[in-house]
């Protein structure tokens, strides 16, 4: 499979090579369908080289480039930095990707063991650890990373089925004391991967910089903090994965900030604890698992939900060190991640409440909820 990721690489090389050519010599470029053709004709001339290629994955090869040069050229029309497609190297290229049914196909064999037949590879054993869902396997990209092959099957799946539950809404307030306050004055706390991993990690990368560049030596210790990077990046991952599982397949309406990350991971005082704890990850399996499950996601502008009492709406100024909510007008006292949780809800729940059709609010959910929330 080594050779074959390698071939993907110089024909997309090649690819790029011949689009810089053609804009050189004639002074416009080349469209994805005659490379397309192009490099099927060189398939049939080099047999036993570009030939081995499969012809769709060889197409989506030249698919790729084409997607890297739109994106350039939209960056150009938009202002931000351009960033023109550059050759890869073995070091930036680590994907293979086919089309499911030509030259592809995964079979179960003796013991149900899990068969992937590649053309001109032959059967490949993997290790089948999660059922495919009931839907269309449209494409198989084989990834390479640290020293593993992974297999991603890409489904077209069918409308997710509603889950009928009682309406439950909860509101979120992120932090980095406690990961996430919850209304109902629960906690999810700070695992602090990257803060447990420093010492290990502060060691493999002074071993690291001790090595001599290029050498044998500096190559299996790259590897090493690599790998610990890896499980750091797993473990975050995983968590989040089972946190936001649970979230909505527990309540109807998820109540969180809609908040812009850039001022914490932009602050040399947060930046780490920001990037360790992993809220972008958070706000995106979260949107993408209640979606699934018929949770409505509201989010709500942040401003003042900290300072605001959650008993009588007044404003309670406090600093960041004061973690406790002492109200002097209705004598409320709570955490101050509480009372914060608490206003998010209310005012998602105003906003579900108020929303005209046509904004960003999935009503079908929404009137799903009931009175007993609405």
């Amino acid at each position: 499979m080594h050779y074959f990721l390698e071939l993907a690489r110089l024909a997309y090389n090649a690819a790029l090579e011949q689009r810089i050519e053609t804009y050189r010599e004639t002074g416009s470029g080349i469209t994805l369908s005659m490379q397309c053709v192009h490099f099927r004709d060189l398939r049939k001339v080099d047999p036993s080289g570009l030939g081995l290629l499969n012809a769709s994955c060889l197409q989506l090869v030249m698919r790729r480039l084409d997607k890297a040069y739109r994106a350039f050229f939209r960056r150009v029309k938009s202002g931000g930095a351009p960033g023109f497609p550059r050759f890869k190297s073995q070091n930036r290229w680590k994907s293979i990707e086919f089309t499911y049914g030509d030259g592809c196909k995964l079979r179960f064999g003796k013991n149900d063991q899990a068969l992937l037949y590649l053309q001109n590879i032959g059967e490949v054993k993997i290790k089948y650890h999660r059922e495919i869902p009931n839907g269309k396997i449209k494409h198989v990209v084989l990834r390479r990373w640290l020293g593993k092959w992974y297999v991603h099957f890409h489904v077209d799946l069918p409308e997710p089925e509603i889950i009928e539950r009682p309406a439950l809404p909860i509101g979120i307030d992120i932090g980095l004391h406690s990961l996430l306050a919850l209304s109902n004055g629960k906690f999810v706390e700070n695992p602090k991967w990257l803060r447990v991993s420093l010492k290990e990690l502060r060691v493999a990368q002074r071993r690291m910089s001790r090595r001599k560049r290029g050498s044998a030596g500096r190559h299996e210790a790259r590897y090493q903090v690599a790998k610990l990077y890896d499980h750091i990046s797993n473990q975050r991952r995983d968590f989040w994965h089972k946190t936001t599982r649970d979230l909505v397949n527990t309540y109807s309406l998820i109540a969180i900030e809609d908040l812009n990350l850039k001022f914490m991971t932009a602050n040399h005082h947060l930046a780490l604890s920001a990037h360790d704890a992993g809220f972008g990850i958070f706000r995106q399996l979260l949107t993408s698992k209640a979606e699934e499950a018929g949770s409505l996601i509201v989010a709500v502008n942040p401003y003042n939900t900290t300072q605001m009492c959650s008993g009588c709406g007044e404003i309670v100024k406090k600093d960041l060190s004061v973690r406790t909510h002492s109200c002097p007008y209705c004598d409320l006292v709570l955490d101050r991640d509480t009372n914060a949780a608490i206003n998010i809800l209310n005012l998602a729940i105003k906003s579900a409440r108020t929303e005209p059709p046509g904004d960003n609010v999935d009503h079908g959910i929404k009137r799903s909820l009931g009175s007993s929330l609405l």
